[in-house]
C-alpha cells in the first residue's frame, strides 16, 4: 500500500511547527483533531462515522466507557477501535509536550485500558511517536514507559515503514 498523500501532508505539517508543538501550543484536543483522527482515517477507518452505522457498529468509539477494577468511576479511553461492533484495540492521545516514548503514566493509563478489557494490544500517540503495548502483561504502575512495549515509531519514520 502507497503511503496516502495525507499521510506526507500530515508529516510537513507537523513538522513545520514541532517546536511550538513540543512547547505546548497544541492541546490534546488539537492533536486529535488536527493529526490522529486523518492518520487513522488514512489507515481506513471511519473515524467519523460517516458511513452512519448504527451505535453499535460503529468503526470508532470516541471517549468508550470502560470499568476498570480498582477504579472509582468508569475511565474512557480515547478510542476504541471495533470490528462488527468487537473492540480490537484502544488507542490513547497525547499532547506533543508529553513525551510519549518516556512516559511511565501515559504508558501505564494506556496498558491499563487495555489490559482491564482484555485487549492483545492498545496504542499511544501524541502523533509525534506512536506506540503499540502488548496488553497481556500485567500493568504495573511503577513500569518503565518500554515495559510491553512491541512497536515505536516518530512520525519521522511513517513513510519508510508505512506497510
Amino acid at each position: 500500500m502507497a503511503v496516502p498523500s495525507i499521510i506526507i501532508q500530515l508529516i510537513d505539517h507537523f513538522h513545520s511547527s514541532i517546536d511550538l508543538y513540543r512547547a505546548g501550543s497544541l492541546n490534546e484536543t488539537q492533536t486529535r483533531i488536527e493529526f490522529i483522527d486523518p492518520f487513522f482515517a488514512a489507515l481506513g477507518w471511519d473515524i467519523r462515522n460517516e458511513q452512519q452505522a448504527s451505535d453499535i457498529y460503529k468503526d470508532v468509539v470516541h471517549e468508550d466507557s470502560l470499568k476498570i477494577s480498582d477504579a472509582r468511576k468508569a475511565k474512557a479511553p480515547d478510542y476504541s477501535f471495533r470490528v462488527g461492533g468487537v473492540r480490537k484495540f484502544f488507542v490513547e492521545a497525547k499532547k506533543p509536550s508529553v513525551n510519549v516514548g518516556k512516559n511511565i503514566s501515559a504508558a501505564f493509563q494506556v496498558r491499563r485500558y487495555g489490559w482491564s478489557a482484555k485487549l492483545s494490544l492498545s496504542i499511544l500517540t501524541d502523533f509525534e511517536e506512536f506506540s503499540v503495548y502488548d496488553c497481556r502483561i500485567m500493568p504495573n504502575k511503577n513500569d518503565p514507559a518500554s515495559q510491553a512495549r512491541i512497536k515505536h515509531f516518530k512520525y519521522t519514520e511513517y513513510v519508510e515503514k508505512w506497510e
